[in-house]
């Protein structure tokens, strides 16, 4: 896809004084050598449920979309070019609230979505779904950022990372896994 409209970076995490860890510098390098310029980056995330957020000095938590914004910023993107959804707490919140707040508002059908190589099956997957409903719509394209950083030897290993993908639980966990993993490994063994 030669043109898009927006670039949607889900979250990876934060770190203290809104440093990004290596995998989602690697996210937002792919996206920005992906630009055209034209197009507006939106990052997605506020947080994770599964670690407490890291604190500002003036006490206040570090929003995972802040601190991308701020990668971006310090490399030239415009103020006008960067959106945040400080809203979601998972890759499912993150597909959701970017369609639900800016998106649809925005009119816009030609998505890019960039991830990490390692998260890209259950992104493609939540994204496909959560757009998939208006697929005439919405022209989405996935862009994968190289496994950089600590978590690239766990991903080469072929072990799982239970925050990153889910598996079978109570209520919502199980909801999530049947309609990312399940789809997922499917996928995978029919292209096998």
């Amino acid at each position: 896809m030669s043109h898009v409209d927006a670039i949607l970076i889900p979250g990876g995490g934060v770190g203290p004084g809104y440093s990004l860890p290596p995998w989602s510098e690697a996210r937002f390098d792919q996206a920005l050598a992906g630009a055209t310029g034209a197009e507006t980056f939106v990052r997605l995330s506020a947080a994770t449920p599964h670690l407490p957020p890291p604190i500002d000095s003036k006490g206040f938590p570090v929003r995972e979309c802040e601190a991308g914004a701020r990668y971006l910023l310090a490399r030239g993107v415009p103020p006008e070019r960067v959106r945040m959804e400080a809203i979601s707490l998972d890759t499912v919140g993150n597909a959701w609230f970017a369609k639900l707040l800016h998106v649809d508002p925005a009119g816009w059908r030609r998505l890019l979505v960039v991830t990490s190589e390692f998260h890209m099956p259950r992104t493609r997957t939540i994204f496909e779904t959560v757009f998939g409903f208006e697929s005439s719509k919405y022209q989405p394209a996935f862009a994968s950022a190289e496994n950089r950083g600590p978590m690239q030897a766990v991903r080469k290993s072929g072990r799982r990372d239970r925050r990153a993908t889910p598996g079978p639980g109570s209520g919502y966990r199980a909801l999530i896994w049947s309609l990312t993993e399940a789809r997922t490994a499917s996928t995978q063994r029919a292209v096998a």
